[in-house]
């Protein structure tokens, strides 16, 4: 069985079959976008992979119980399992997610710069700290998209599908999320 080769719907598939090793290819597949998703949203790394772990437990449960419907869209619903497990973690927890900060761990601790002197890593890191707060400053349904296709790699058409809003929504989202940023840079005289 070679990864590249077999379509989520193949792995599902082979999975059910009795075949372990499909459903270990399927989570390799998509755990670091669906991991970036939920960490941009919960800002805690523990946090996060253990929504993470509760997200394929309902996956896996789903997939046993010939509840999964195979449309082509895994990696949306997958998403949309991990999103609603954010949503109730929030809502039971009175909380409503932004993005700020975080301490340990980052996003952006994962991209590669290479021959990176220690002063450009301390302005890289600055910047990106700016942006994060200035992105917080956005209205949640503006950072959603956001997050959702910066951070996450999502096409809009798997956040429309995510989000359970029309593809031209999330594309106006994304560009008044966008001009107000801009604006929030001028504001705070951020150069790039």
């Amino acid at each position: 069985m070679r990864q590249q080769l077999l379509s989520d719907q193949e792995l599902v598939h082979l999975y059910l079959t009795g075949q372990e090793k499909a459903l270990a290819m399927l989570v390799n597949r998509h755990k670091d976008k669906m991991f970036t998703a939920v960490y941009m949203l919960v800002k805690d790394r523990s946090l996060a992979e253990d929504i993470l772990q509760d997200a394929f437990v309902k996956i896996v449960t789903t997939i046993k119980s010939g509840k999964y419907n195979e449309e082509g869209k895994f990696i949306q619903w997958a998403m949309r399992i991990a999103r609603n497990l954010v949503i109730d973690h929030f809502r039971r927890n009175k909380k409503m997610p932004t993005i700020s900060d975080s301490e340990g761990n980052d996003v952006f601790d994962f991209i590669n710069v290479y021959e990176e002197n220690q002063e450009d890593r301390v302005i890289r890191t600055e910047r990106e700290d700016k942006i994060r707060r200035l992105i917080e400053e956005l209205p949640t349904e503006q950072r959603e998209v956001l997050v959702l296709r910066h951070y996450a790699d999502l096409s809009f058409k798997e956040i429309s599908e995510l989000t359970n809003v029309s593809i031209n929504t999330a594309l106006g989202r994304m560009r008044y999320a966008l001009n107000n940023l801009r604006k929030l840079i001028e504001q705070h005289n951020i150069a790039f």
